[in-house]
């Protein structure tokens, strides 16, 4: 299947210690940066973009491991390292923004990420805009769990079960049903040899130990951030959002009725009209 006519352009590479990163840029204006979770590339962002393209310069990229970026045998694809990825590819893009701070939009491990670059790599943001975003213990379903024990085993089944498998997985994070040819954006990275094994790598990688490293800092955020939540999401409950929402002093909360997990899908305009009041009323 050929890709959709919506997709955003990957139409750059950054190497990141011998890795290449595929990224993209669209649109003029003060930055905003976007940043995907799991198991999603940076096509999640590919209705919101476009509109945010109208008067700023909107960055994504898929994550080490993912979407369009390399996934090899052996990689670290943890949480672990993609903060620093992010943190490496905010420098190199900084070098267009003439001293401005960028705006950054988050989801899932994107907002994991996020935080931590904050925390840990000195990262500054004018604003973060989170959306249900992995970053208050406990998280992990329970898939999640029995393939972090038999990583080899999944990687290793029949393609028709992985396929079966990865459309149930990721159905479950919408809360309304995905359509066949959305599905297949969100799958197909992840699908063939290299993209099966790339899959069940990510998850195996994933530990709660990289959030628990700043969970207790969040209250040392220095920029306005805003978090947004989708009251159906059944991968990580929004009593989280809530929960987080009191670490950093603050921080807005948003509920949004109608969604899951996948709000890019559920309710983009929810995403655009937070993000579109969050950052308009802060001062430049």
């Amino acid at each position: 299947m050929s890709k959709p006519d919506d997709a955003l352009p990957l139409d750059r590479a950054f190497n990141f210690e011998g890795q290449v990163v595929r990224h993209g840029a669209i649109g003029e204006g003060a930055p905003l940066v976007l940043v995907h979770g799991t198991p999603f590339s940076s096509q999640v962002w590919r209705r919101i973009a476009p509109i945010a393209a109208r008067s700023r310069r909107v960055h994504y990229f898929d994550l080490l491991g993912y979407g369009a970026s390399e996934m090899r045998d052996g990689q670290d694809v943890s949480l672990g390292v993609q903060n620093r990825v992010l943190a490496a590819l905010l420098a190199h893009w900084s070098v267009e923004w003439s001293g401005a701070l960028p705006d950054v939009l988050a989801h899932d491990f994107g907002g994991a990420t996020s935080l931590r670059a904050a925390l840990l790599d000195g990262c500054a943001y004018r604003s973060l805009m989170l959306v249900d975003p992995v970053a208050v213990a406990p998280w992990g379903s329970p898939f999640v769990r029995h393939v972090r024990q038999h990583e080899a085993a999944f990687a290793g089944v029949p393609a028709y079960m992985h396929q079966a498998m990865l459309d149930a997985y990721l159905q479950g994070a919408a809360h309304r049903r995905l359509a066949e040819e959305t599905l297949c954006i969100y799958t197909r990275p992840w699908t063939g040899e290299t993209g099966q094994a790339a899959f069940y790598r990510q998850i195996a990688q994933m530990d709660q130990r990289y959030t628990d490293e700043v969970q207790s800092r969040y209250g040392e955020l220095e920029c306005p951030v805003s978090i947004i939540w989708g009251e159906e999401d059944e991968w990580i409950p929004v009593e989280r959002g809530v929960e987080l929402a009191s670490l950093i002093p603050g921080a807005r909360f948003t509920r949004v009725r109608g969604s899951g997990h996948l709000m890019q899908e559920d309710a983009p305009e929810a995403i655009v009209g937070e993000w579109l009041t969050f950052a308009g009323a802060i001062e430049p």
